[in-house]
């Protein structure tokens, strides 16, 4: 079977470039300014000067969907480093070492796990104050552990491999083999992951916005503009259609692009596929 091409790998990568384009446009233009109040105008339907119509305050739905996208956008990368940036020294560390480091890595991940992003927004929330800040940290904190559950799984089974073997003959230490063998090969695993944590963070920022605890006005999200038409649904149910569609097809454009990664990435895919084809 050919697998070169990973339709849903570029099915994937095609809906999240535009959807990306989009947000970064919206960093130098849109079609109206998002503060822009035309009452005359509330509650438009398409039109040639208005695509997607306008919302209660007569502001354009495509500026809105621009900038909300890319708010989005951002919480969740950052929130996906934040547990890149931790987890994955965590898991390596925790395979490298092994013993009573692993097992303190493991109950500090079982630690964190215990706390959604949901639950850890309302806690720091009751701290600092809602906003889009806040919820990165919140969304942050919950990747953490998956990104050392997975830097973990993967170097434990590198760890007894020929090679690894060679280089503590060779002298090298834990963090030395970490670095030049552990890290670049769980790699892979890890720009998966990423990819589907990002696709998270963006419906877990959606949902905190939703509920108020994400980003406040004068920005805007997504999830923040499903929260702002929630009441007015049975009279405009557009104003919910159009950032609700544009969190689906996101949302199923980073899952898309994370599945052809995996295809794509990981060796034991490609040989099951091989040997399902040669069956």
């Amino acid at each position: 079977m050919n697998r070169r091409w990973h339709p849903s790998l570029v099915i994937g990568l095609v809906g999240t470039a535009i959807f990306l384009a989009l947000a970064l446009t919206s960093l130098l233009w849109t079609p109206y300014p998002i503060d822009q109040i035309d009452l005359a105008r509330k509650f438009a339907g398409p039109s040639p000067e208005h695509w997607l119509g306008t919302d209660f305050f007569g502001r354009d739905m495509l500026s809105l969907v621009m900038a909300g996208t890319l708010t989005s956008f951002v919480v969740a990368a950052i929130a996906v480093a934040i547990g890149m940036v931790i987890g994955v020294p965590l898991g390596l560390i925790a395979a490298a070492w092994g013993g009573p480091v692993e097992w303190l890595v493991l109950r500090v991940n079982d630690f964190l796990f215990a706390f959604p992003a949901i639950i850890t927004a309302i806690l720091i929330t009751a701290l600092f104050g809602p906003g889009a800040t806040n919820a990165m940290i919140a969304i942050g904190i919950f990747n953490i552990p998956v990104f050392a559950r997975v830097a973990r799984g993967g170097a434990l089974s590198l760890k007894s491999l020929d090679y690894i073997g060679a280089a503590r003959l060779a002298g090298m230490g834990n963090w030395e083999i970490s670095l030049r063998h552990l890290l670049p090969n769980v790699a892979s695993l890890l720009i998966v992951q990423a990819t589907i944590q990002l696709a998270l963070g963006i419906l877990a920022e959606a949902g905190l916005s939703y509920v108020g605890l994400g980003t406040q006005p004068p920005a805007t999200s997504l999830g923040l503009m499903l929260k702002d038409a929630q009441s007015i649904f049975l009279l405009h149910p557009w104003l919910t259609y159009v950032p609700g569609l544009s969190i689906v097809l996101i949302v199923i454009s980073l899952n898309l692009a994370g599945d052809g990664l995996r295809d794509m990435l990981d060796p034991r895919l490609k040989r099951e596929g091989l040997a399902n084809a040669a069956a």
